[in-house]
């Protein structure tokens, strides 16, 4: 049986409990993933274990193991800039397919408070699931790295 468990400003993980959140991102994302120190920082942002917006880390989970986790971290912003950014969203290679990135993300849509934004490369074939949920590409992103 599939249970979620929400980690936010009201309940906030651990530190084994954030390595395992860490390492399932890190291991699961692969090409689209970030290095651990980025996806701590997201997590920390999402339960404000710093002067931040805040936000939600969720995870999927059978009996103790981690089937998904997703990471969003609100913005500060309404209207013109979506209120939420998905950071990150993986479920466990092993069981891609079943359908659980589609019962994450409904979850997290349904938890999350105002829009959400997410980047995701034109390759990735999670932007099928993301288009049948309803996100659309309005906008060409650009970026001046400094």
């Amino acid at each position: 049986m599939l249970t979620t468990t929400i980690f936010d400003t009201n309940n906030k993980p651990g530190e084994p409990e954030k390595r395992e959140v860490i390492d399932f991102l890190f291991d699961n994302l692969e090409q689209y993933g970030d290095p651990k120190d980025h996806i701590r920082k997201a997590i920390d942002y999402s339960t404000k274990e710093f002067d931040s917006f805040g936000g939600f880390t969720m995870l999927l989970q059978e009996e103790d193991k981690i089937m998904g986790a997703v990471v969003i971290n609100r913005t500060g912003m309404n209207g013109y800039i979506p209120e939420n950014i998905l950071v990150y969203i993986a479920i466990d290679k092993n069981s891609r397919g079943e359908g659980l990135g589609k019962k994450l993300m409904q979850k997290a849509i349904a938890h999350a408070d105002g829009d959400i934004a997410l980047h995701v490369e034109a390759n990735n074939p999670a932007k099928i699931l993301y288009e049948k949920l309803g996100f659309t590409n309005p906008y060409l992103e650009m970026r001046l790295k400094k």
